[in-house]
């Protein structure tokens, strides 16, 4: 779980160049990513004052998909993150986990807002 959270959380950094709205992939890990365009301000808060981040969890891969849409549909920034299963999920490429972000906290309301803390 720490390991998926990494990767997550990473996702954003690394693609924080200019690149929108395509697959990605690096070294054997497959990313979705939602539009990074437009949020200039809240990222370079994020970026120089916080770096915090809110974790929560879904119960199931539906559940993980029907969250990136939303996220993406209201205009979010939203990584998916699909594991290569080298580790633990027997060579299956697997959906673990999401980065929506950075944004306001209010931006998250309708989207994550509903979702337990882990």
């Amino acid at each position: 779980m720490i390991a998926q959270g990494s990767h997550a959380s990473m996702s954003f950094l690394t693609r924080w160049g200019g690149v929108t709205s395509v697959p990605h992939s690096m070294n054997g890990m497959k990313f979705e990513t939602g539009d990074l365009l437009g949020h200039g301000f809240e990222i370079d808060h994020w970026l120089e004052k916080s770096f915090r981040k809110i974790c929560v969890y879904v119960n199931s891969e539906e559940e993980l998909d029907a969250i990136h849409k939303k996220a993406i549909d209201n205009g979010l920034i939203s990584h998916m993150i699909i594991d290569n299963g080298l580790t633990e999920f027997n060579g299956v490429a697997t959906k673990t986990c999401l980065a929506i972000g950075p944004h306001w906290d209010e931006k998250f309301e309708g989207v994550t807002d509903h979702l337990p803390l882990l």
